[in-house]
């Protein structure tokens, strides 16, 4: 009715999309320009339908003559609208020169993902648990002398337990979860409230009454009860929503006094074997050492004692373990654990690092695996080398490495951090085996668990490696995204090796657990990984403590799991928390740099697998039939038998040669809780009601019609069948019908066709070596460092890598 007032209205009235699409995204920070610096498209197409002149004569400043065409008109707009700044966006990524063929970004995370612009996330505690407000950090420090085992004199004093009747409580947690009750809910900063202060209050200067503390990230500590001046009885907080596992401890103590010997005794351990008993001594961290003389974590401890409690109220029976100390300084303030620490918030500052390298982030992708019960991200890292064709990207296997399901084994952490510092670095194995590989790396499993300072459990109150074949993803969902994960990772591509970092409580050394391979082709070969890091890590690693049995009990566990569905090469490796007794580090305890080390020798371990020359391979696998040939001879030997083994010895079971791997409490899995193990059957049932109401499909017309004719078609062939088996009895120098030989024909040409290829296994590494690698210092392996002859790794003018065939499994 107003045209005038209508074009005007649109000129100067802003689109309702357009405004709504503007302000989304600018409150998104995809859009930085004002909103009334840019014209609305009602404005812009005005423009050009009243001023064709526009793409000419406007900012694009080009003639007439020079355009050939509308197409290439439009082109140039594009290219010009996208070069303001105003205009560009974040989604769009250009090439190096700026041209106009940008391409999409991929998508952000759904959880959120480390990055400078924001802090840290958070850890989220049980709504249950009251946390401090104070950040907990200790240096990394590795002692300059050996740290050697405390060698028991037989004269230990063993204190005996007297409680809260004749000692004093100072310092007791309220409210801790038990068995009976479960997980809720959780919030950042736990229990909501004032926190209280729970440790006694000092009368005076002269009161020297310690003050004790464990309500800070990974802390464990139930109860202090002062017994004496100067000697305190500990008891430890069971794993959350639990009644057991006591084993992991780490706490906080002030208001020290430098010439006294302090002695604490922890009343409530319950294996009942220890590395204690055998010369294992606590760790000590003084802040005022860290601060003045950057000296870290240390060994300390004289009169050591594992032993009985004496308190027996008929229920399961508890150990103690009782050690003495001099603190270094007075007002200090000091932390005591089980193991070298390595928190939630370590493992968040160490990715955030990663994230933020220029160089490190082009080859390691960070993505969240999935949340946790409590709602904290457990992160996924996948670590590789583009590749430059998506054959060669198909072509790479994949290695599987995890660690932490039991939070209480932070040994499982500083191996971790020893591979991610070799893998990310710069040198020329490491590049190698990204350019071979697709690693996919899970550095904290149970995130939780790590957090509350549980030893062994989830806040299902259940350990997670001895439930990955649970389908409750709601209860379970780090270790079910995970064995998920692994599946879809199987369908894409080769696993070749699977291996999840543990600490071990009784024994020393570092072994491997894995899994005897059935078939008699590949007989031995899952043992000459673990010897090959024997021979590279000689003074670490204990092939003669690696143990290959499949219990019943471990069929939850991650490395069997894994090894049913396909990867032979399965693996958990436990670190000690005491030491080594082997080579030149016998004796003495292992550090943090010791743990690392070992990171870089499963990167090296790995390559000499992968070595394209096969000798070490032969060689460990004939040292392998040797080593069991001897081990057969001493099982007959006791037994009181003679054998031959020059016949088919090979065929001897290997289980039956081997010992069990189990032996205390944590082999044993306690089953779902009542209120898991409802929902469990639950779901069971409706997947077996789904498959009996599950119906066939209707065929279309298609099938149906190849079914009638493959049904035609044996029919013919069994009469064909039937018809020549009579000829060739009546006479078998009758020849065939030719209308018959061509039916057989086919039926023996499908059989050829159908006959499996062999297998083989191949992959080419593109990048030329640099051989000016130096070794990592104090490792020395007892063979010859040189894996690959011929082409070797270290060979400046290698052109083109031989075709690497690795050891595995079709």
């Amino acid at each position: 009715m107003f045209p005038a007032l209508e074009t005007h209205l649109k000129q100067t009235i802003p689109d309702p999309y357009e405004d709504f699409m503007y302000r989304h995204l600018q409150y998104y920070g995809y859009f930085k320009a004002q909103r009334g610096s840019l014209p609305n498209s009602a404005t812009h197409q005005h423009v050009r339908k009243n001023n064709p002149q526009y793409l000419l004569n406007g900012s694009l400043g080009e003639k007439d003559d020079l355009i050939p065409d509308t197409l290439q008109k439009e082109k140039l707009l594009y290219s010009h609208m996208l070069s303001l700044p105003h205009l560009r966006s974040r989604q769009l990524l250009y090439d190096e020169l700026d041209e106009v063929n940008p391409r999409l970004r991929e998508p952000q995370e759904l959880f959120s993902i480390l990055s400078t612009k924001r802090p840290l996330q958070a850890p989220r505690w049980p709504i249950e648990c009251e946390v401090i407000k104070e950040n907990i950090h200790h240096i990394e420090w590795a002692p300059p002398q050996p740290e050697y085992f405390y060698q028991p004199k037989g004269n230990e004093k063993v204190p005996e337990i007297v409680g809260e009747k004749k000692g004093t409580v100072v310092y007791q947690l309220d409210s801790v979860p038990t068995e009976g009750s479960y997980f809720t809910s959780s919030r950042v900063g736990g229990k909501r409230g004032i926190i209280k202060e729970l440790a006694v209050t000092l009368q005076g200067p002269e009161d020297n009454t310690l003050l004790f503390e464990s309500r800070f990230e990974s802390g464990n500590l139930q109860k202090a009860v002062r017994v004496d001046t100067y000697e305190y009885e500990l008891t430890l907080r069971t794993d959350l929503y639990t009644n057991k596992h006591t084993q992991w401890f780490y706490f906080r103590v002030q208001n020290t006094r430098r010439d006294a010997t302090y002695r604490f005794t922890i009343v409530n351990l319950l294996k009942p074997k220890s590395l204690y008993t055998v010369g294992m001594k606590p760790l000590l961290y003084s802040q005022l050492d860290a601060n003045t003389r950057n000296i870290g974590w240390r060994r300390e401890g004289n009169e050591i004692k594992y032993y009985k409690n004496n308190m027996d109220d008929g229920q399961q029976p508890f150990y103690c373990l009782t050690w003495t100390i001099q603190f270094p300084y007075d007002q200090d303030t000091c932390f005591f654990a089980h193991f070298y620490p390595y928190t939630y918030t370590d493992l968040q500052c160490y990715l955030l690092s990663v994230a933020n390298n220029p160089i490190q982030s082009q080859f390691c992708k960070l993505q969240t695996l999935c949340r946790s019960l409590a709602g904290n991200t457990v992160y996924l890292l996948t670590i590789t080398n583009p590749s430059q064709t998506p054959q060669e990207a198909a072509a790479k296997k994949a290695v599987v490495l995890s660690a932490r399901v039991h939070p209480g084994e932070s040994n499982g952490s500083w191996v971790m951090k020893g591979f991610l510092d070799f893998i990310l670095s710069n040198s020329p194995d490491a590049q190698l085996l990204r350019d071979i590989f697709v690693f996919k790396v899970l550095p904290m499993l149970n995130p939780d668990g790590v957090i509350v300072g549980n030893y062994r459990c989830s806040l299902a109150g259940r350990d997670l490696n001895r439930h990955y074949k649970t389908i409750l993803k709601e209860s379970f969902p780090c270790i079910w995204y995970t064995r998920n994960m692994i599946k879809r990772l199987l369908e894409e591509r080769e696993v070749l090796l699977y291996c999840d970092f543990h600490g071990h409580s009784r024994k020393n050394n570092i072994f491997l657990y894995g899994c005897n391979n059935n078939n008699r082709k590949y007989w031995l070969h899952e043992r000459v990984f673990p010897l090959m890091l024997c021979k590279n890590a000689p003074d670490k690693f204990s092939f003669h403590s690696c143990n290959f049995k499949v219990q019943k009990c471990k069929e939850g566990t991650g490395r069997v799991v894994m090894w049913r569905m396909g990867i032979l090469n399965s693996y958990t490796m436990e670190s000690t928390f005491g030491g080594s007794t082997l080579g030149n580090k016998r004796d003495t305890h292992f550090t943090i740099e010791d743990l690392k080390s070992l990171g870089y020798h499963v990167c090296d371990t790995l390559l000499d697998f992968c070595d394209p020359d096969q000798t070490k391979f032969t060689q460990c696998l004939a040292e392998l039939k040797e080593l069991l040939r001897q081990e057969i001879h001493k099982k007959f030997h006791e037994l009181g038998q003679d054998v031959d083994l020059e016949g088919s010895w090979s065929d001897i079971s290997l289980s039956d040669i081997e010992s069990s791997t189990s032996g205390s409490d944590s082999s044993l899995s306690d089953g779902l809780p009542v209120h898991l193990a409802n929902i469990a059957d639950e779901l069971t049932q409706k997947k077996k009601m789904f498959k009996k109401k599950k119906k066939k499909s209707l065929q279309t017309r298609k099938q149906r019609n190849e079914q009638y004719q493959k049904k035609n078609l044996m029919q013919k062939l069994k009469l064909t069948e039937d018809t020549s088996t009579n000829l060739n009895r009546r006479d078998k120098d009758t020849p065939l019908d030719p209308s018959m030989a061509t039916l057989i024909l086919p039926k023996n040409k499908g059989r050829m066709q159908n006959k499996k290829p062999g297998f083989t296994v191949s992959c080419s590494p593109k990048r030329t070596i640099n051989s000016s690698q130096e070794p990592v210092p104090g490792m020395k392996p007892n063979w010859p460092r040189s894996r690959y002859p011929a082409t070797k790794r270290g060979c400046a003018a290698m052109a083109a890598y031989p075709s690497l065939h690795i050891y595995t499994y079709p």
